[in-house]
């Protein structure tokens, strides 16, 4: 995909990919939640990056953590596919959504972000972890012994391998029976570049789409200021709105985005403004210094 677009954007260019394994591709059995840090998908990969042997790396933006390397940075986020969660029934069950399942059913899925919003709306279901790549979660939900009813996953990553027709219900906030708020940076890809590569920025500069951007960003900036990682369970849902001819996000607060520091400056709003409704009494750990949190830098 991201190859596709290079080669369109800057064809005189060669291109060489390096599929390379991290340590979270490797542990298919180990529940999401007790990694405990979403560098396990971009470590390896940072190394090589700074020390030369890579250029670029792609990533799931939601993947990436929210404070970079140093000397790291992100290069560009390409347009989004759907962000939203959904729901994907084993095949022969005649259950379409959530609140048609019976008490007790099995939900899978290692998102702790995913099943605690399940729960509250949802208490009779039961949740059980499922690991690997989409393939591989269908592959378990179908199996003749499988103990799962349905899977919740990402709309984004079903849609992109060319199974949508699989989905039999999206759960964001405008669907009846929906309304999970889906990750930060949930269905966006961002290729992490050095700093100061000029010519690599150049490159990638066709390739950079605004509003998914300045969305991503924005959210980035929430959950850094959260402290929020793969186990805290801290979700989003953001839209873009036409007011006045002006261009505004609207979650719970409404502000004009003009540009990067503006969708950072958002974010930090949005997060502080939850933890004076009670946030802070959810998330342990919260830290809102905010020089610290520049200090180490992100994106």
């Amino acid at each position: 995909m991201i190859m596709k677009e290079l080669k369109k954007a800057h064809p005189e260019v060669t291109y060489e990919i390096h599929a390379m394994a991290t340590m979270g591709d490797k542990n298919q059995t180990t529940a999401l939640h007790d990694f405990g840090a979403k560098s396990l998908w971009t470590h390896e990969l940072e190394a090589q990056l700074l020390d030369g042997s890579l250029d670029i790396v792609v990533h799931c933006l939601k993947d990436m953590p929210t404070q970079l390397p140093k000397k790291c940075t992100i290069g560009c986020i390409t347009e989004r596919e759907d962000p939203r969660d959904v729901v994907v029934m084993k095949k022969g069950l005649e259950y379409k959504t959530l609140g048609e399942l019976p008490d007790g059913a099995i939900v899978g899925t290692s998102s702790v972000r995913r099943s605690a919003q399940v729960k509250m709306k949802y208490p009779g279901l039961k949740f059980k972890d499922v690991r690997g790549n989409i393939g591989t979660r269908l592959a378990k939900l179908d199996a003749e012994d499988s103990e799962y009813s349905c899977l919740i996953l990402a709309a984004a990553g079903i849609i992109r391998m060319d199974w949508g027709h699989r989905i039999t219900q999206y759960l964001d906030s405008k669907t009846p029976g929906g309304g999970l708020l889906h990750a930060v940076g949930q269905g966006a890809l961002a290729i992490e570049v050095r700093e100061g590569d000029d010519k690599i920025a150049n490159i990638l500069a066709d390739l950079n789409h605004k509003d998914s951007s300045l969305a991503g960003l924005a959210e980035r900036s929430l959950m850094r200021t959260l402290e929020g990682g793969c186990s805290v369970p801290i979700g989003v849902e953001t839209t873009w709105i036409e007011k006045d001819g002006k261009e505004s996000v609207e979650t719970e607060r409404l502000e004009e985005i003009l540009n990067e520091k503006d969708a950072d400056q958002f974010g930090w709003d949005v997060a502080q403004a939850l933890v004076e409704k009670g946030a802070s009494k959810i998330l342990e750990a919260i830290n809102l210094n905010r020089p610290i949190i520049e200090e180490g830098g992100g994106a």
